[in-house]
């Protein structure tokens, strides 16, 4: 049961989600997809709240139907449920919860994202070092070139990723606390950000969207890395998905029974073929006018929501196909021909295992 927003009477509720339910399980895979629900945002802007002061409230407690029936009224969800935090709200703005509880949202997204990201690494840094001199014949522009290793394939996957989330852990999450136009006393934003773990800025940041742009495109590049690597699963001659569980296979055709279809690659794939066009919303969304945004900033919300989503799909999806790799090798030997010349290849694995360790 949860509280009618505007009568204070018990309501009956159920979960509240975004996402189908016909096709989440291809673009909402793994648990980072829990941590942008719509509980998820209503939990995190009650914790904003309450880190300004007011009650302690979880999500269950709220009708999260009525209160998107009530934000659509006032352009922020933020709106209707301050009204629950009367003697604590006071010279909060409905962008202070909203920013906030978004970066609060993306915190605990990128845990378990990132957890799956390494995941892919150190499977791909597996394959590197069991694979580092196995040869295969390198292809550019989709023709066979000279040969290479396998292992250093594999290192050029994990460098990707590894970088990728370098530059996503590198974006500061920070609380908004400006007020009304941006002049509100910094103790309010340290005592806040103390409270919800998140970094305190300089100064308020409602009009410079630096930050939720810079975590728009370090999403968009761990989506890419992982997207280089099933594109070139789904290209090879030598790598071929594994089922996760061999009792119940997967990747059936349902017109060509002896088929199986790579369902990790293509999901990836899948995935990321959607985040740059998001990117690029959170990108034409900086252009935000005086002290509030008009139509900008509220863009922001369900395309960093998708972002975060897709991008943890594509991070489960990879970590899957990695971990379940499998490599033939005497055929990628023997496409590399009799005695192969694998320059440096060795030395380069070993360079990059040596990175990804340190």
């Amino acid at each position: 049961m949860a509280t009618d927003l505007t009568s204070g009477s018990k309501v009956s509720t159920r979960p509240s989600s975004s996402t189908s339910e016909l096709f989440g399980g291809t673009y909402a895979r793994g648990p980072a997809t829990i941590e942008v629900s719509d509980t998820a945002w209503v939990q995190a802007m009650l914790d904003v709240e309450h880190a300004l002061g007011g009650p302690a409230l979880t999500a269950e407690q709220i009708d999260i139907a009525e209160l998107g029936r009530l934000a659509a009224d006032h352009i922020s969800p933020a709106v209707p449920l301050a009204v629950r935090f009367s003697a604590t709200h006071t010279g909060a703005t409905s962008q202070d919860i909203i920013d906030t509880a978004m970066m609060l949202v993306s915190a605990r997204a990128l845990k378990p994202l990132l957890k799956d990201a390494a995941a892919g690494s150190q499977a791909a840094a597996r394959l590197a070092h069991v694979h580092r001199t196995t040869p295969v014949m390198g292809r550019t522009l989709l023709q066979d070139a000279v040969p290479t290793s396998l292992g250093l394939k594999a290192a050029g996957w994990m460098t990707t990723i590894d970088e990728a989330v370098a530059e996503l852990r590198s974006v500061p999450l920070a609380v908004q606390m400006g007020g009304p136009v941006g002049h509100r006393d910094p103790a309010v934003a340290t005592r806040v950000a103390e409270q919800l773990e998140l970094a305190s800025p300089v100064i308020p940041w409602h009009t410079d969207r630096i930050r939720p742009v810079r975590l728009a495109c370090a999403l968009g590049l761990l989506a890419g890395a992982f997207a280089k690597i099933a594109r070139d699963v789904t290209l090879s001659a030598v790598l071929r998905e594994g089922d996760p569980d061999p009792a119940h296979p997967r990747g059936g055709s349902s017109a060509m029974q002896h088929k199986r279809n790579p369902v990790a690659a293509v999901s990836v794939l899948a995935c990321s073929k959607r985040v740059p066009g998001l990117v690029a919303t959170m990108l034409a969304s900086m252009e935000q006018e005086d002290e509030r945004a008009a139509g900008a900033w509220q863009a922001e919300w369900g395309t960093l929501t998708d972002l975060l989503r897709l991008t943890g799909s594509a991070a489960a999806w990879g970590r899957d196909l990695l971990e379940h790799l499998q490599v033939d090798a005497a055929a990628a030997a023997a496409s590399a021909g009799a005695d192969p010349d694998l320059g440096f290849a060795g030395e380069l694995v070993d360079r990059a295992l040596k990175a990804h360790h340190r």
